[in-house]
């Protein structure tokens, strides 16, 4: 009888290990497999390591390679951090975000605010003070209003705004805006048409500037339409009433009369 049940729990066992064997097994096999689709159905992309400021050329410390679902990838995304590397940023780029072509611009030859003029725009540098300079709070990458004043002799002063939604690429000689707080800056630089930059450098002769700081959120202005004038039509004149010669005839008397009919 005891052996009997011995050789029954022998048995028992030896079915409970091949079966915990058969399950580990399945495991072992489906966590193998998952893992191989995942590498096929993943992609590997360039994200921000730290906070990348406008303007800032970048290095090996601020990006890393991360794995996320290829269906996830965004359009013109870097695949290698070398691609990235040395490239300018054109707009503050948070921790954690993937790097994106439209982002960034070549450096070439010269100074990093150069690689920031868009194609067919001029930067353009005009000496301000606390008031002109907004009390200090403009940064690379707002956007200004710019107003000229002038006053003619005998005539009021007069202020309008001569250019809308002008872009801020760098006070002083800084082109990052890494520090949020006031800074009195004796210079900032414009990005602009060259038509623009005439008509700025126009209203600094004839008079003053003033930048003004925009909401970033502000839709572009739109100037109202003109409105046309309706030219009054003068009354019509009344026609005069011809003038009709009478002719009168008393023996030999000869009398002529106008009269108007």
């Amino acid at each position: 009888m005891i052996k009997r049940r011995g050789v029954m729990l022998v048995l028992l066992s030896l079915l409970m290990a091949v079966g915990a064997a058969l399950v580990a097994n399945k495991w072992v096999i489906a966590r193998v497999i998952t893992d191989d689709e995942k590498a096929e159905n993943s992609a590997h992309v360039v994200a921000a390591a730290m906070s990348i400021p406008f303007a800032t050329k970048v290095e090996q410390k601020h990006v890393k390679l991360v794995e996320i679902p290829e269906g996830l990838t965004p359009d013109g995304f870097y695949g290698s951090v070398e691609d990235v590397i040395g490239r300018v940023s054109t707009t503050s780029i948070s921790r954690g975000e993937i790097l994106v072509t439209e982002r960034f611009r070549a450096h070439g030859a010269g100074s990093t605010l150069a690689a920031l003029v868009n194609e067919n725009m001029r930067a353009v540098t005009i000496r301000v003070d606390d008031v002109v300079g907004v009390a200090g709070f403009l940064l690379p990458g707002n956007m200004v209003d710019v107003l000229a004043s002038r006053k003619r002799p005998r005539q009021r002063a007069i202020s309008e705004t001569i250019l809308r939604n002008i872009k801020v690429l760098a006070v002083d000689q800084t082109a990052s805006a890494e520090n949020n707080e006031p800074v009195v800056v004796r210079a900032v630089t414009l990005e602009m048409l060259p038509k623009q930059a005439e008509i700025l450098f126009r209203a600094r002769i004839e008079g003053k500037i003033q930048l003004t700081l925009r909401n970033p959120l502000e839709p572009d202005y739109v100037p109202p339409p003109a409105k046309k004038r309706v030219a009054r039509k003068a009354p019509a004149r009344r026609a005069a009433p011809p003038i009709t010669e009478v002719i009168i005839i008393r023996g030999t008397t000869i009398n002529k009369t106008k009269t108007k009919s």
